[in-house]
């Protein structure tokens, strides 16, 4: 665990809490808007949500499991609003207009509900697994294990709250082939690009919090 200073703990935190919320948010607007790859249903927020565990391994490596789990606790509920506010105002990718908002839309507060229930599941499962695993010798075996199986119950969390018997009928049809596609596309861009990165993020990490105000305050 690194030894950062109150401040520069403050500004990271900060910054971890507000990239949570603006993923899980986008996210939620993304996996409104499905598609097909090779005959496979997916949907869009396959490609955005593996972030929120890169960033969350990094957490539990730099600050420990409790400021990990702090910055879960800060950011489920204002990614619960915005993420329903912007699906009420962009639902199926379409902009509406602002009186939406005044009558609820139960399926995009189901689709945010979900995402809440995921988010808080998941993310607690991946904060555990890591913790367990970052003492091994390998570098990439708990980032690894813990994406592994932070986004197996995440997705499955999520898509089956979300669409099971949902009024949207091509959801309500295709959601355990989306899920699987979607789960698939976060394993192999979780372990073929973020898992690479995950080194050379934290090496970032040290360089600009520990050492560059280090040498500001020496100049």
């Amino acid at each position: 665990m690194l030894s950062l200073s109150h401040e520069q703990t403050r500004r990271v935190l900060f910054v971890l809490v507000a990239f949570h919320i603006l993923i899980i948010s986008a996210s939620n607007y993304l996996v409104q808007l499905p598609f097909t790859i090779l005959g496979l249903h997916t949907t869009w927020g396959a490609f955005s949500f593996p972030f929120v565990y890169l960033a969350t391994d990094l957490t539990v490596r730099i600050f420990g499991q409790q400021a990990a789990r702090s910055i879960i606790f800060k950011a489920m509920l204002p990614a619960l609003l915005i993420s329903y506010v912007m699906g009420v105002l962009f639902q199926q990718g379409s902009l509406q207009s602002l009186s939406a908002l005044a009558e609820l839309n139960s399926f995009v507060f189901r689709i945010a509900f979900a995402s809440f229930a995921a988010y808080l599941v998941g993310q607690l499962m991946d904060i555990k697994v890591f913790a367990k695993l970052r003492e091994t010798k390998q570098w990439w075996v708990a980032p690894a294990a813990s994406t592994v199986i932070g986004n197996f119950v995440d997705t499955l969390v999520f898509f089956s709250i979300a669409f099971y018997a949902s009024t949207d009928t091509f959801m309500a049809t295709h959601w355990p082939e989306i899920a699987l596609v979607d789960y698939g596309f976060k394993l192999m861009i979780s372990i073929c690009l973020f898992l690479p990165a995950y080194g050379q993020l934290l090496r970032v990490l040290e360089l600009r919090i520990i050492k560059q105000p280090a040498q500001q305050s020496v100049i």
